[in-house]
């Protein structure tokens, strides 16, 4: 999977237009108050939105985080030195698979799934051990982004607290459950588990855009 552009729009801030890079947006936003911008995933909607306002696309599912340009700075960019890990369920439990990605490139490193009945948690919390035994295994310095506090969180307790129950129909998946607790058992790791600022920077690369 080939990382995704993005175009961002301006319209009013320092200097309004249509920019390639995040860093020529910021730089043109950064210290004025009210800026107005979003970004878009094509520049043919870059183009159509710069010629309508800022009204009619404040709030849509496609337009830049809410966060001000004083906050973004303070975020920062992504450090690409990483891996980026997100997982997708069809249901509440239902359908679900997980995957590992390289973060500035999207190429991909890893992917688990379809199981038949698991939950989007369990799937997060998965992709973060199967990322560290990953990058334990090629020695590799990496850090790892995810966009889930909860599986953050069982991993760090060393535990899935799921409430999920096991079934003949989820077997497979529970057993793939108890393989990751014994990893995080039996192994000890240096490698940093950051959060992905989704607000900031989008979705996270890994993800497997189906909201």
């Amino acid at each position: 999977m080939s990382k995704k552009a993005k175009f961002y729009v301006v319209w009013k801030g320092k200097r309004p237009g249509i920019y390639t890079t995040w860093e020529d947006c910021k730089a043109a936003i950064t210290g004025y108050k009210g800026a107005q911008y979003m970004s878009f995933a094509t520049l043919e909607q870059a183009k159509m939105a710069y010629d309508s306002n800022y009204g009619e696309y404040k709030g849509k599912k496609n337009s830049a985080p809410s966060l001000t340009p004083e906050q973004l700075l303070i975020i920062g960019e992504p450090n690409y030195h990483s891996i980026s890990v997100d997982a997708a369920s069809s249901g509440n439990p239902g359908i679900m698979e997980y995957q590992g990605v390289d973060t500035k490139t999207g190429k991909k490193l890893f992917r688990q799934g379809p199981f038949k009945e698991g939950t989007n948690n369990i799937g997060e919390f998965l992709a973060i051990v199967h990322g560290l035994a990953f990058l334990k295994q090629h020695k590799s310095d990496r850090i790892i982004y995810s966009d889930s506090r909860t599986a953050m969180s069982w991993v760090r307790k060393k535990t899935c607290n799921t409430k999920l129950v096991e079934t003949t129909n989820n077997k497979e998946l529970f057993n793939l459950i108890r393989r990751a607790l014994k990893w995080l058992k039996n192994n000890s790791y240096n490698t940093p588990i950051v959060k992905w600022e989704t607000k900031a920077w989008g979705e996270i690369p890994a993800d497997f855009g189906r909201k």
